[in-house]
């Protein structure tokens, strides 16, 4: 009796080459949206992912099978932190493209101080207000050396350096501007991820008139943002992240090539392809081995589920595994995301959203927090 054949999974077709390592884990967003909404507001935010659980939901869909029935949903937590906005970026167009017109600078070390006795109150985040600001500051150094220097005698030890900051932005902003950007970070101390390095973000200003843009980019510069701020005027966001690293994997794995039978002779192996002659290599490209997953990916039209400020209303029993517990404010998104555990994930308004937007979040009946921990 002859051995049996094994199936390999589908993993995709050859489409997304070339399938490389990603340049970098926070990944860069390459097109924003044109949003029409009430105000301005920023396009885009940054989160870490926590985990996964489940929930019983109120299926709104008009045109489902199961409407207004209860449904079972599979959700990802996304811990979401205030973000930070260090400067803003303003871009003219020459020659048909966007051009960098310079950018302006401001210490947030007021808010900051602000943001971090707010939160040094809750018993969740556990940490007094200056080891937060001296830890921002801290990992801030290490990815903008230029900008914060070492104080000895300083309060936090280290200074942020700006210079007349209101002179430039009055300056930047009376160009003529055809788009405006702010350079924002993230607030991982504030997490259980482990880490105080923040992630800088380059974030797009939409909604309104480029006046409009001008008057809300000096509100915020200096200050900071909360994801329910940034996403309040959509149900649905565009998530790009790096995937989980597999490493050099071969074609089964790699592309869900079909094992060949194992008991011929004539044949040295069988997690290969058949043939890679040159005819075959010049008509279309031919599976190969190589590096598997750490991609640059965009999720299209994750559906927002629930936004809220306390993230034990969200956080298992013992905490996700490898993460913990939710200590700030959190996004819940219907199905998986790219990434593994505390990758950083991008919250970009839908480029090209769906045709039915609902009008509110589904009504949650049932949400899990029983232990994720197997065994």
């Amino acid at each position: 009796m002859g051995h049996r054949k094994k199936e390999a999974p589908r993993r995709g077709s050859l489409g997304l080459r070339p399938r490389k390592r990603a340049a970098r884990i926070v990944p860069r967003v390459r097109r924003w949206p044109e949003v029409s909404v009430p105000k301005p507001v920023l396009l885009g935010f940054m989160g870490y992912k926590a985990g996964m659980t489940h929930a019983i939901i109120v299926d709104d869909r008009p045109n489902s099978m199961t409407y207004g029935r209860e449904v079972f949903a599979p959700l990802t937590v996304v811990e979401a932190p205030p973000m930070i906005v260090l400067a803003v970026r303003g871009y003219t167009i020459d020659q048909g493209r966007l051009v960098t017109a310079g950018d302006v600078w401001r210490s947030p070390l007021e808010s900051l101080v602000k943001l971090a006795e707010e939160y040094s109150e809750r018993i969740i985040v556990n940490r007094d207000a200056n080891e937060i600001v001296r830890g921002y500051l801290k990992g801030l150094r290490k990815k903008l050396p230029s900008l914060v220097k070492e104080e000895a005698n300083g309060r936090y030890g280290y200074k942020f350096i700006e210079g007349n900051w209101e002179r430039d932005l009055e300056q930047l902003l009376s160009m003529n501007l055809a788009d405006l950007r702010v350079i924002a970070s993230t607030i991982p101390i504030l997490t259980g991820i482990g880490k105080k390095a923040p992630d800088i973000l380059e974030v797009r200003i939409g909604g309104g008139s480029i006046d409009d843009r001008v008057k809300y980019a000096k509100e915020i510069i200096g200050g900071y943002v909360t994801v329910r701020d940034t996403l309040m005027y959509t149900k649905y966001v565009d998530v790009i992240a790096v995937t989980k690293g597999k490493g050099f994997q071969g074609v089964v794995k790699r592309f869900g090539v079909k094992e060949l039978p194992r008991w011929h002779k004539h044949r040295k192996g069988s997690r290969k392809v058949a043939s890679r002659s040159p005819a075959m290599g010049t008509i279309s490209p031919v599976p190969q081995a190589g590096q598997t997953g750490f991609h640059r990916r965009t999720d299209y039209n994750k559906r927002i589920i629930a936004i809220g400020d306390n993230g034990l209303e969200v956080t298992p029993s013992g905490g996700f595994p490898g993460y913990g517990l939710v200590r700030t404010q959190y996004v819940v998104l219907y199905g998986t995301l790219p990434g593994p555990r505390k990758r950083q994930l991008i919250l970009r308004y839908p480029i090209r959203p769906p045709t039915w937007i609902p009008e509110d979040y589904p009504r949650i009946v049932y949400l899990s927090l029983s232990s994720k921990v197997s065994g």
